[in-house]
């Protein structure tokens, strides 16, 4: 049922929220790894709706504790009607990031889409991060290390309710995933809010198949996955191409098992690739992995089953 479903590509090519340039060219980078001719031969409707547009980036310092805020809130603003559109005529869309900030639009086009249509929502984020910081505790300033903490209501007001009144995300429908750095005011605001975080280390206890069984337990016919794939939840081992490297992540078996897991659910309801950072890659080797890894969340299985 899952590889029929219409799939439409929204490129946002902005290193926005991010510390370093590059993620800019992810969407491009994507498009040359062949994402859309790769869905295509799974079966699936692709359209490519081109990139959104937003303001250029004008590489400032933190104004109260934030970089480049207004401009966060245009590109999330234009992520959003983007991903809102695809959703109202029932296509699945993926975001080609662009940096994890616009999380932000994506992910509070789908909260309300769910909200508007009776629905359950159930994101799984996967990425070395729990990018739950704010401008008091952030040591950089940087809005992609923010994304979850803005939908769950901590923030500035213009992200905060870019999609209605806040919270846009209620934080019992987030799983993260591959978590395994965390600023110091970030981790003791996480544990306070209580977010479900299946860090490295307990990966590493029990394995990434109970891992991902704990993190899909309760999705039904009624629910909506949303996966946001930042490219750093991979070890860099094997993606080198991100601005913000951390060893010790998932290797290729385990991404693939990740993927499939949420792929069996049969509920995948909407997809962003983000921070995939073309100027520290080699020969577009992350941007093809990544590619490899999504055609696995629409089903491609490395198993010889069935």
């Amino acid at each position: 049922m899952q590889n029929f479903t219409p799939v439409s590509l929204i490129g946002a090519p902005t290193d926005i929220g991010a510390g370093h340039r590059g993620a800019s060219m992810g969407p491009e980078a994507l498009r040359v790894a062949g994402i859309g001719d790769a869905l295509r031969k799974r079966g699936l409707d692709v359209i490519d709706r081109g990139n959104v547009a937003g303001p250029f980036n004008p590489w400032q310092p933190p104004r109260d504790g934030y970089r480049h805020l207004h401009e966060v809130v245009e590109w999330n603003r234009a992520v959003m009607q983007a991903v809102a559109a695809e959703l109202t005529i029932d296509r699945l869309p993926i975001l080609l990031g662009g940096d994890h900030c616009l999380a932000i639009g994506t992910i509070g086009a789908v909260a309300r889409h769910c909200r508007e249509n009776g629905r359950k929502l159930r994101v799984l984020w996967l990425d070395a991060h729990a990018d739950f910081n704010t401008s008091t505790i952030t040591p950089s300033g940087n809005i992609h290390g923010m994304p979850v903490s803005c939908l769950c209501g901590y923030g500035p007001e213009e992200l905060t309710t870019l999609a209605g009144a806040a919270p846009m995300l209620d934080k019992d429908a987030i799983r993260q995933i591959g978590i395994r750095s965390v600023d110091a005011g970030e981790k003791k605001l996480v544990h306070d809010v209580g977010l479900d975080i299946y860090d490295m280390r307990y990966i590493d206890e029990i394995g990434i198949k109970r891992a991902m069984e704990e993190a899909l337990d309760g999705i039904d016919a009624d629910t909506h996955v949303h996966v946001s794939f930042d490219v750093d939840f991979l070890d860099p081992g094997i993606a080198p191409g991100v601005g913000t490297r951390v060893r010790g992540g998932p290797g290729y078996r385990e991404a693939q098992l990740v993927m499939e897991m949420i792929a069996d659910t049969g509920r995948l309801g909407s997809l962003d690739i983000v921070e995939l950072n073309p100027a520290f890659d080699k020969r577009n080797q992350t941007g093809k992995l990544a590619v490899d890894l999504v055609e696995s969340l629409f089903g491609k299985s490395t198993l010889m089953r069935g």
